[in-house]
């Protein structure tokens, strides 16, 4: 049987108690539901039937299409190992753990239904460990999917005093909702980037859970460009002092396309750091990305030094850009927190200065869209997914001007 956590309740006296001068506090009844006051206080269970069904009332699911992915939140799902391939890497392991293997559940657990439906159907796991010293780069291409509603686990462990990247690609099509964990052990290096180009009509729902230890250090980089309907949201917790976590996104939604991340940084431990950087570019009528960035300074989480901030570039009428920064800072003894969301249009000043100097217009807005997003491209740290990934975002762009095929 699958095993189960829940989050700490919340105790109220069963009849409200006189306050000052008489009066009493309102009552909404003794069995009434109180909401979860703190990010860390949501409820997790490994067991879908655990969590109502979705009905989009629900804040975690309120922007998501739920006519498009619902089947994936309620349905049955094919767990089978799905076929895989992967480039060869010193210092790197690559192969499949039973879903009873002591690592599985080491990063997190489903804080939501889809989480826990895909939880629960996948049979086995795809272990990733890194364990050589020397920093190396491993590349796991998931192409290999179709249209039957399935199941995955993944889990990348990074070894004590080890150093590497994982690059998870995704293409193709699919229909998929996965758990990915992600343990970072003492003094490790790791990056993770996972890039998802999938054909125009995949969908995929992806919840990465993140345990990093003591003087260890994360960077995590989500890339979205493909796919109908694309979820994936991060959760990281710094558990052990000096723990930091570098978090970037990239994201370009085309028309009729949904991409939402909702990346949760969680400070545990004393001396912590984090920084979380997502960019996306809209365009096309129905293009709708979704950016939540949660972080929680916990009451031991002194000297913590944190900083989220979410950029949106509207390209073009009819899209939409949801984005909604939250700070909790349950302790004063910090050394800096805050926060940042903007969501605009181009530069009219930047875009008369490129055009002055004989540039036309549709490739002085191109060069702003690419300077734009050319920050986080930068912070893989892979220069070939680097260039391909440019050269990516060039395609979209010259799409949305008519020019696709072009050489520029």
């Amino acid at each position: 049987m699958a095993s189960e956590t829940t989050a700490p309740l919340i105790e109220r006296p069963e009849h409200p108690e006189p306050a000052q001068h008489g009066l009493q506090a309102h009552s909404d009844g003794g069995s009434a539901f109180v909401p979860v006051q703190t990010r860390s206080e949501r409820f997790t269970s490994t067991s879908p039937e655990d969590f109502a069904a979705v009905t989009g009332l629900e804040f975690e699911w309120k922007f998501a299409p739920l006519a498009t992915i619902k089947h994936l939140t309620e349905g049955p799902l094919d767990g089978s190992p799905a076929a895989f391939s992967y480039t060869e890497s010193g210092g790197t392991t690559v192969g499949w753990i039973d879903r009873t293997d002591a690592l599985i559940g080491a990063a997190g657990a489903p804080e939501e239904r889809a989480s826990a439906n895909a939880w629960s159907a996948a049979e086995n796991a795809l272990h990733i460990q890194v364990s050589g010293e020397e920093a190396g780069e491993l590349t796991v291409r998931r192409d290999r999917f179709d249209a039957t509603a399935r199941a995955a686990h993944v889990v990348i462990e990074a070894l004590p005093n080890s150093a590497g990247t994982v690059i998870l690609e995704h293409s193709g099509p699919a229909n998929l909702a996965e758990n990915v964990e992600i343990v970072v052990g003492d003094n490790a290096r790791l990056t993770v980037v996972t890039v998802q180009e999938w054909d125009d009509d995949a969908i995929h729902l992806s919840s990465h859970f993140a345990r990093v230890g003591r003087d260890a250090s994360l960077r995590h980089v989500v890339v979205s460009l493909g796919g109908k309907a694309v979820r994936v949201n991060p959760s990281v917790h710094l558990v052990e002092q000096g723990a930091s976590i570098e978090s970037f996104g990239l994201y370009f939604a085309d028309a009729g396309q949904y991409i939402e991340q909702r990346p949760y940084i969680d400070h545990v431990a004393a001396n912590t750091r984090s920084r979380v950087n997502y960019k996306g570019a809209l365009q096309g009528a129905g293009a709708h990305t979704v950016w939540v960035g949660d972080v929680l300074i916990g009451p031991h989480a002194d000297g913590t030094d944190s900083y989220e901030q979410n950029r949106n570039l509207v390209l073009s009428e009819g899209t939409r850009a949801d984005s909604i920064p939250n700070l909790e800072i349950e302790t004063g003894n910090i050394v800096g927190a805050g926060h940042a969301s903007s969501t605009g249009r181009f530069d009219d000043e930047q875009l008369f200065y490129l055009q002055s100097r004989g540039i036309t217009e549709e490739e002085a807005r191109r060069l702003v869209v690419r300077g734009f997003l050319a920050e986080i491209i930068q912070q893989i740290g892979s220069p070939a997914l680097e260039e391909r990934l440019a050269a990516a975002v060039e395609a979209e762009l010259l799409q949305s001007q008519g020019l696709a095929g072009e050489v520029v």
